[in-house]
């Protein structure tokens, strides 16, 4: 009887051993590829902005988090709206792991909209995840000139308010389009300017009134002073579900659409946020490495002195998983088209 146990518990412990031995073999796979090896990321901003800084402190700290503790290498490569790191990942780079690009999920989404030069599909990303998710804002300087303090004064301004963006692309770009074109606000979008910090400096030099597409975590690290100062006021927000305590009495968008078609085309738009910093691997990354980085950027995130680091810097960070940016991205292709087309027609510059 006790040879019969003792077997019993063998075969046991064997199963688990066996069991355990394939993830065991892979993860030494990905520590033995890594080691030694650099990690790029690619930032389709320029330097000083909200993608550049949150990329660059995470950077920081992911490297010890990915077996094998390879370098991590940040580099801005800015260009249309962060396409130029979009069709890198997907096209140019090393299908090994070793190059991630972090840029918008507007852009990411541009293929939907029948952009030609996004020669991508976002579907066939191998997505880490993304570093935050949140809710974007519009804000103006001084009042445009025009004592602007809330979305209904800035649907009713005589004189056209300016808002500066990278590309028709981004986000910066897309946001005060949509309140151009659904809304009849009296606006122009300036392009040109590599990042949000160009903008914010151009505003503040008084080329442009206002800047949108800003996240929370970006106002609270860029814009607090001003806030506080009275010289920038946050005039509206696109949270569908809730509102953002930080910025106010500022107006929320959705409390102005009438329909539930206008709140769906919306949807299409401002619900892309919560896909606020995605980071991605080349299609075709062996998967093993794939799960590895994802593991990494979450328990990255969880580290104490990557949380300690960011509370000093006032960058924040809310983590979407690998799997779930795959199924968002993926979701966004089933909104029917019609509403595709609406959404385009608001936020692309073709319709001036």
């Amino acid at each position: 009887m006790k040879w019969q146990i003792a077997r019993t518990a063998a075969i046991a412990s064997l199963a688990i051993s066996s069991a355990a031995w394939p993830h065991t073999a892979r993860a030494d796979a990905v520590a033995s590829f890594y080691a030694g090896k650099e990690i790029v990321i690619l930032v389709g901003y320029g330097a000083g902005g909200g993608y550049d800084t949150t990329t660059r402190l995470f950077a920081q700290h992911f490297g010890k988090h990915v077996p094998g503790k390879p370098t991590i290498v940040v580099q801005n490569m800015p260009g249309a709206g962060s396409m130029k790191v979009a069709l890198n990942v997907f096209s140019v780079a090393p299908k090994d792991g070793t190059v991630l690009g972090v840029f918008a999920s507007s852009t990411a989404l541009e293929p939907l909209f029948g952009n030609k030069a996004a020669a991508y599909d976002p579907r066939k990303y191998e997505w880490v995840g993304s570093l935050h998710r949140d809710i974007a804002s519009c804000g103006v300087w001084k009042g445009a000139g025009q004592g602007i303090k809330s979305l209904p004064d800035l649907l009713a301004a005589k004189k056209t308010v300016t808002f500066g963006s990278t590309s028709p692309t981004a986000i910066t770009a897309q946001h005060p389009l949509f309140l151009k074109n659904m809304l009849n606000a009296n606006l122009k979008v300036i392009f040109g300017y590599k990042g949000t910090k160009d903008v914010s400096l151009a505003m503040m030099r008084g080329e442009v009134d206002g800047s949108c597409g800003m996240f929370e975590s970006s106002v609270r690290s860029s814009y607090d002073q001003h806030i506080k100062a009275g010289e920038f006021k946050i005039v509206t927000q696109f949270g569908r579900d809730r509102a953002v305590p930080y910025f106010g009495d500022a107006t929320r968008l959705y409390d102005l659409l009438k329909t539930d078609e206008q709140k769906q085309i919306a949807d299409v738009i401002f619900r892309q946020t919560e896909l606020a910093r995605p980071l991605a691997a080349p299609p075709g990354t062996p998967k093993d490495r794939v799960a590895a980085l994802r593991k990494a950027m979450l328990d990255t995130l969880k580290d104490p002195a990557m949380i300690a680091d960011a509370k000093k810097m006032t960058v924040d960070y809310d983590p979407v998983t690998g799997e779930e940016t795959t199924q968002m991205f993926s979701a966004f292709y089933n909104t029917p088209p019609a509403l595709i087309a609406k959404a385009r027609e608001y936020t692309h510059p073709d319709k001036k």
